[in-house]
């Protein structure tokens, strides 16, 4: 770090003496006409970088506006001294390190020279031989131009020297461009007063810059309480989905088949939800609620849950409440009302007659119909299974067998094709399967995004 800093200092040194040296040969007496111009300037340009506004390590000042005015009104010789004076003393006053200021002082008198040069090669020696408007243009071509060119030297110079990252100083720059380009704007005004009023034009530019310190302020408080929303939106949602995750990790631990067919069910779903042309939030509805559909069971005691024998009337009731007790959890969850509405209604039957509400056809949440189809087919295929395994063919069969009484018969028959077509199959077997389907930091991804919308 500390030869690159080096290498700074050694590269701003050598900028420093070239722009000097350009800006020396192209001074010209007249440039400095009026001198209560330039003092004025001056002062506006250190004043304003005291009143600094700081934005992931870019600092923003209404000098700038000083500058670009010292460009068009008076030439490239005082523009670059004003640049290196209030740098100076900005250096001096901000106790800055030797190379962060050399760095500073090069970067303050390069954009000056070529905004200067820019200004006298576009409309010549005498600014007064240009009509306002076309020189208000210019003014405004020149600002945008040093303006870009500065955030480029500071921000090569923080990256390269302070390992500040790139992408980071560019949201600075994109943050700031609104009030940038209103300042720019106002700026040009100023020079066209400026051949109007004279002198008396620095007061409006005293009031330009605060107008844009108060814009910069504004629009930096209002992206940083942005940034400050999503991380909390972020970490409650890390929060929130983390304590449903940690249920489904301890449904894992304490029955691996229910959580390993939840996972197996929610592969499924997926694809026959993309199958049937619903949108990826739709897929993706349907896929958490698949995960979670079978998590009320987790408050059914282990005699119930892992019970080898026949249930009797009120075990029975208890395994048919495990829906109702799963929607309750998810419904917690903010914006997971659909999700939870799908728990509720998978062990409902397309003719009626199923629980929890007896409800028939599109009545049930096609999500929920969805899941009924793949959970049928897996608790029927899986080898780890509380029944006796049968093949794919054998189940499919089932599934058109019930087709139109317990199942959609739509869903069944894309269903079908999923599995005979595109050998979607999921690995009861396979912890990495397991986890792929879990994928809890997508989930707390996509939970911190707006709101899932209903199927």
């Amino acid at each position: 770090m500390r030869s690159r800093q080096l290498t700074i200092s050694v590269v701003a040194a050598l900028v420093f003496l070239g722009t000097a040296v350009v800006a020396w040969i192209a001074n010209d007496q007249a440039d400095w006409h009026p001198l209560s111009l330039v003092v004025l300037l001056l002062l506006l340009a250190i004043v304003s970088d005291a009143a600094f506004v700081e934005i992931r390590g870019l600092r923003l000042s209404g000098s700038f506006l000083a500058l670009v005015l010292a460009m068009a009104l008076l030439g490239p010789g005082p523009a670059v001294a004003i640049g290196v004076a209030s740098s100076v003393v900005d250096g001096f006053v901000s106790r800055r390190s030797l190379d962060r200021a050399l760095a500073n002082i090069a970067t303050y008198t390069l954009f000056p020279l070529i905004g200067g040069l820019m200004v006298r090669f576009i409309v010549g020696a005498d600014i007064h031989d240009v009509d306002r408007f076309s020189f208000a243009a210019v003014v405004l071509l020149v600002f945008v131009v040093t303006n870009t060119i500065n955030f480029a030297v500071v921000a090569a110079g923080s990256a390269y020297g302070y390992d500040v990252p790139m992408p980071l100083m560019l949201r600075s720059f994109v943050t700031a461009l609104p009030s940038e380009f209103a300042t720019a704007l106002l700026t040009a005004g100023i020079a066209i007063t400026y051949f109007e009023t004279g002198v008396g034009a620095v007061g409006l530019a005293a009031v330009v810059i605060f107008v844009f310190q108060y814009l910069l302020r504004t629009s930096i408080a209002a992206d940083e309480r942005g940034e400050e929303l999503e991380q909390r939106t972020r970490e409650l949602a890390s929060l929130q989905m983390g304590l449903l995750t940690t249920v489904v990790q301890t449904l894992n631990m304490r029955d691996a088949m229910t959580a390993r067919h939840s996972t197996a069910v929610a592969r499924y779903s997926r694809e026959v939800a993309k199958m049937l042309g619903l949108d990826e939030r739709e897929q993706d509805l349907i896929h958490t609620a698949a995960l979670l559909h079978d998590i009320g069971k987790v408050v059914l005691p282990d005699s119930i849950l892992f019970a080898e024998r026949k249930l009797d009337d009120d075990e029975w009731q208890q395994i048919k409440l495990h829906p109702v007790h799963g929607a309750k959890l998810v419904e917690r969850i903010e914006g997971y009302g659909p999700v939870a509405e799908i728990v509720l209604h998978h062990h409902e039957r397309f003719s009626g007659g199923g629980y929890p509400a007896g409800i028939a056809g599109d009545e049930i949440p096609l999500g929920a119909r969805i899941l009924s189809v793949a959970d049928t087919y897996d608790v029927m295929t899986a080898r780890d299974s509380y029944r006796r395994p049968v093949s794919s063919e054998a189940a499919l069969e089932e599934l058109r067998r019930v087709a139109g009484t317990q199942l959609d018969p739509q869903v069944v028959e894309v269903f079908e094709r999923m599995i005979l077509e595109r050998g979607v199959a999921f690995s009861h077997t396979d912890e990495a399967d397991f986890e792929a389907e879990l994928a809890f930091e997508k989930r707390v991804a996509d939970y911190a995004r707006p709101r899932l919308a209903a199927a």
